[in-house]
């Protein structure tokens, strides 16, 4: 790819041309993990579901999701894929510069060289503060190896916060509060989010610094759960949903066998944060609550009229949600590096197989498919 912008295949132009989706089963719910680079499959996955029609109603994600979902939540419909396309072709620009190396075989490894003693521009820069060495205190808020401020700048002209507000499309973000070690999802139904809320999210340590919101420092939530789907399943009211989960990192995978192959392996499955599991475990309680709601329509009106069978009743619930699992296919040659792989052929790749594997699993509106109610959660593989 010898053009490092990324052009999507719909053109604004057309955007009034695009089809109107039969309607979906309930809420239109997109989730996204953490994963640097790999971020780009998710802004293929967006412009599948933007080029047919269907926008989300809630967006969930946590590190490089939350940034993908604070610029498509924080946006009219119409501007979400050009801020996306704007974002990835920031952080590509640096990369391409590397690219004059490729002729030698050594483009990979520059890229990598330059990210790691350079940064990213519009996305990060190295900290001279953590140069005076690992037990320097440097307080809470500058204690990393890099500064994000360039970030900061770059989704302060990229999203849109009073867009945000307005609740036309719900955003929650998932970040990890540094002293308590507790997960919390900063949620624009019940707070108003801003720019540290989505900086919160994307704070990785320790090579990016915490972030500070009411007094508590915050961390990246991928280092508790990558994997921030049980926060749909767990929302109250529960509601009908079709749930599209843009996972990044490979759950399965054959046994490495060379050293770099297993630090890859190591990072798919410490990052995967067993979305498999997660998942099942949620759909053991929707059975249960499933079973609890047909007990209660069983019982005798005169007995269910009373107010200890209300109360248990009312542990049941009817809602049936479709996960749509959109899973980040191996790149050939990727290694344990390949969430800082920024390069415009990384990221044109990444997000041409979004696209592209999100165009079928629409196209196959899985969501239409007879299931047994009483599942609650289904899983399209």
């Amino acid at each position: 790819m010898t053009d490092p912008k990324l052009k999507p295949a719909l053109h604004p132009a057309k955007a009034a041309m695009k089809p109107t989706p039969a309607k979906l089963p309930g809420q239109v719910v997109l989730v996204m993990q953490g994963g640097g680079a790999l971020g780009a499959f998710q802004a293929g996955v967006y412009e599948a579901m933007h080029e047919a029609g269907i926008e989300p109603d809630w967006v969930v994600g946590t590190s490089i999701g939350a940034i993908n979902g604070a610029i498509i939540a924080g946006n009219a419909p119409e501007n979400r894929l050009a801020r996306l396309t704007e974002f990835w072709n920031i952080v590509a620009k640096g990369a391409a510069a590397t690219s004059c190396w490729n002729a030698f075989g050594l483009g990979d490894l520059m890229h990598k060289l330059t990210t790691v003693s350079q940064g990213i521009p519009g996305f990060f820069e190295p900290n001279p503060r953590s140069w005076l060495g690992g037990h320097t205190p440097l307080g809470i808020a500058d204690a990393s190896y890099y500064s994000t401020a360039p970030l900061r700048r770059t989704l302060g002209e990229l999203v849109d916060f009073d867009h945000l507000a307005k609740g036309t499309t719900r955003l929650a973000l998932g970040a990890v509060n540094v002293c308590s070690g507790r997960m919390r999802y900063f949620d624009s139904r019940d707070d108003v989010l801003g720019l540290d809320h989505v900086m919160a999210s994307g704070a990785l340590p320790p090579a990016f610094p915490a972030v500070m919101i009411d007094g508590e420092p915050y961390w990246d939530g991928g280092i508790y759960s990558n994997t921030p789907i049980e926060v749909v399943m767990d929302d109250n009211p529960r509601r009908d949903s079709v749930i599209f989960a843009a996972q990044l990192w490979q759950q399965e995978d054959k046994a490495p066998h060379s050293i770099n192959r297993v630090m890859s392996r190591y990072k798919d499955i410490q990052y995967a944060s067993r979305a498999e599991s997660h998942t099942m475990h949620q759909q053991q309680i929707h059975h249960l609550r499933h079973i609890v709601r047909e007990l209660g329509n069983l019982l005798p009106e005169k007995i269910r009229a009373t107010t200890a069978s209300q109360e248990l009743i009312d542990w049941g619930c009817g809602t049936v949600m479709h996960v749509i699992s959109l899973q980040a296919p191996a790149l050939e040659g990727e290694d344990h590096t390949k969430d800082i792989d920024f390069t415009p052929n990384g990221i044109a790749q990444r997000w041409n197989a979004g696209r592209n594997f999100a165009r079928s699993k629409i196209a196959s509106a899985p969501w239409d498919q007879p299931v047994d109610p009483i599942q609650g959660i289904v899983v399209h593989d």
